[in-house]
């Protein structure tokens, strides 16, 4: 299974009226007064009391050797007393036996606190991916009020109250939302206290999602892992004055007074199962992201009504949640206020506009301190644009490399959706190499410099980042230029994650650039970081010979760049192809090896294409060998000059050469 899939299995139970909820695991079964019941046994004599003595009411605990050895953990929710506690965790053993009978493995969930045991080491790993099946619960009445209003106020609640819990010393908030004319909301959130604030924050980062999907106008619900827990109802459910009141939807007051009591709504609920398989920690968010997609459409196609306001409040969601998760990121990443932004940009006047980006337009602007920027404005109609501003946010900061452009943070205001760079004085590198009055700007040793650094920003990309990206918009008008001339790679709304393991992914959306997309990504949707490197290729050739691989009409027959290239090579008049204002520099065998280098790049056959490392390698010295080239991908096609705009193709013949754009950008 690729890491970037998940396997989201849904499965109704009956309807349960009282506590505890089950889940007996898949673990095998032990007999009776064998050694594992008997370590079981000694952890249910030992566990509640080391639970309830401990000031977080929480404890893990180990019995016997391999391979009868028992592992356990015990919860109890933050608020109550050691003897409830204790209570909780001894009935959860006596359950265990009677619901799951000699399952070795198990997990029984009360209101107040909950047991977990197997016979596989779950303690020895903090990660959310590790954390378990989630337990769905919801109370069976639903709220009357406007339901895009209750969406939005359940998940102001939620995501405040997790964002307190997540920093809080002990993993663990109580909190209420006071809104005039709706229901008083109250809420718990709850990680166990040995998991650090970002890896509670990794445990329940999909529960905001989860509940607008599944529990989205229900009265009360839950959502309920082995290492992180919510809860809210519409009346107090937990013991003492709330650690958080929520006032507003931005605003929140800690050890305010409580409201009056309110009578306990009838506690009856329906029971799910949700079983989530979730990718590597650096996959994480990428994974909720399909998350959220397969529970739009499992909620969309269950009858629902209202689905235009769902979807309003949806995007909503993943834009608050996208708030939430870049607050958590380094003090070198900012969420900036628009007023700050409008300030510097003027307004978003013409006359600081530097050009136009996939998604919107790029303005020049000066922060108060003096700071130069170059601010990205995502189209308000960009239904697309969004997705590629939220994969931009939470995949370039985590990129630091010199010929990689630094985002300095964002901004989300209402409809205002703006990315933050650091300033490129000299625009990009189309603006050179395309035009006759700017390339002469460019020699050939800087164009070389350029080619590796280019070269090095995409090998740090596939190899050596924390995480291994496949851009998939690799061209000119994307390498921006320093006040030095030195490239950086910029614009990464299309690039796509791998898991270590993965060498290629495949869409059923295939979007970039006409002229630089590799062949089995334009025709079938699969890319890799070959893909990447087909890119490269397409791009050294129109930096050495100063023309559009589209829209290549000058030389009569050859209707593409990378079929008058594979002319000139089978001639070995490769001289030919280099611009006349950097020919001089150059000697023919120098031209010849950055030739034979694109050309390799540009091979049909993935396999045939070099990796990164073997192109900087073959870049700084002229004895390491490569294959000869064959014929190039599309060097006896046309590729139409309409390639300056990003493009997303849902079919590709290689006979007719037809591109469709799906407009809504599914």
């Amino acid at each position: 299974m690729s890491t970037l899939d998940i396997v989201l299995l849904l499965l109704l139970l009956p309807f349960a009226d009282a506590e505890p909820w089950p889940l007996c695991g898949n673990g095998g079964n032990y007999t009776a007064n064998s050694s594992y019941q008997s370590n079981l046994n000694q952890l249910s004599a030992v566990l509640p009391k080391k639970a309830s003595s401990n000031r977080n009411l929480f404890a893990t605990g180990t019995a016997g050797t391999t391979p009868d050895e028992v592992y356990a953990l015990a919860l109890c929710r933050g608020d109550i007393n050691a003897s409830a506690c204790n209570d909780c965790v001894a009935a959860g053993f006596q359950d265990a036996q009677q619901l799951c009978p000699f399952s070795k493995e198990a997990t029984m969930y009360y209101d107040v606190c909950l047991l977990s045991f197997s016979s596989i080491d779950f303690l020895s790993t903090t990660s959310s991916n590790d954390s378990g099946d989630i337990l769905l619960i919801w109370n069976s009445q639903n709220f009357t009020e406007s339901s895009a209003s209750i969406s939005l106020l359940l998940f102001t609640l939620l995501n405040d109250t997790a964002l307190s819990a997540v920093n809080s010393s002990r993993r663990f908030t109580t909190a209420r939302m006071d809104i005039s004319s709706l229901p008083t909301m109250y809420c718990v959130v709850q990680c166990t206290p040995d998991l650090t604030a970002g890896e509670c924050a990794a445990c329940l980062q999909d529960f905001p999602q989860l509940t607008l999907m599944y529990l989205d106008g229900r009265r009360g619900g839950r959502v309920l892992r082995v290492r992180c827990n919510m809860r809210y109802e519409i009346y107090p459910f937990y013991q003492g004055d709330p650690m958080l009141r929520i006032i507003s939807l931005a605003t929140a007051v800690p050890g305010a007074p409580p409201p009056p009591t309110a009578s306990p709504a009838t506690s009856t609920v329906g029971l799910a199962k949700l079983a989530c398989f979730v990718p590597l920690p650096a996959l994480v968010h990428t994974a909720s992201f399909a998350l959220e997609s397969s529970c739009s459409r499992l909620a969309f196609n269950s009858g629902d009504k209202g689905l235009q306001d769902k979807a309003v409040v949806n995007t909503r969601v993943e834009e608050n949640a996208l708030v939430w998760r870049i607050e958590e990121k380094s003090s070198e990443f900012t969420l900036f206020d628009l007023s700050q932004l409008l300030k510097a940009t003027e307004n978003f006047s013409e006359g600081n506009r530097l050009g136009q980006g996939g998604f919107g337009p790029v303005y020049k602007g000066q922060l108060s301190d003096g700071q130069e920027i170059a601010v990205k404005r995502l189209a308000s109609h960009s239904g697309q644009g969004f997705t590629e501003f939220r994969n931009e946010v939470e995949l370039i900061a985590k990129l630091q490399h010199t010929n990689l452009v630094r985002l300095l943070g964002c901004c989300i205001e209402g409809d205002e959706k703006v990315l933050v760079y650091e300033y490129m004085s000299n625009k990009s590198l189309d603006f050179f190499i395309f035009d006759e009055s700017q390339s002469s700007l460019l020699s050939w040793n800087k164009r070389r410099e350029i080619v590796e650094g280019i070269a090095q920003g995409l090998l740090y990309l596939h190899k050596h980042s924390r995480l291994r990206i496949v851009h998939r918009d690799l061209k000119a008008s994307n390498i921006l230029l320093d006040q030095d001339m030195n490239p950086k790679i910029s614009d990464f709304g299309l690039a796509r994650i791998f898991g270590s393991n993965d060498t290629e992914g495949n869409t059923k959306r295939v979007v970039g650039t006409y002229g630089y997309m590799s062949p089995e990504y334009a025709s079938e949707g699969i890319y890799s970081v070959k893909s990447d490197v087909f890119s490269f290729g397409v791009l050294l050739l129109e930096i050495l010979s100063g023309k559009r691989n589209s829209g290549f009409y000058q030389f009569g027959d050859f209707l593409n760049l990378l079929g008058y290239t594979w002319h000139l090579w089978e001639e070995g008049r490769w001289l030919e192809l280099v611009e006349a204002s950097i020919s001089m520099e150059m000697h023919a065998a120098e031209a010849r090896r950055y030739t034979y280098i694109a050309l390799m790049c540009v091979q049909e056959n993935a396999d045939d294409r070099p990796t990164m490392s073997d192109i900087v390698a073959a870049l700084n010295s002229e004895s390491v060998v490569l294959p000869q080239p064959k014929h190039p991908a599309y060097f006896n096609l046309r590729v139409s000059k309409a390639e300056e705009s990003t493009t997303a193709v849902e079919r590709y013949s290689l006979n007719e050469v037809t591109i469709t754009q799906d407009p809504e950008g599914r």
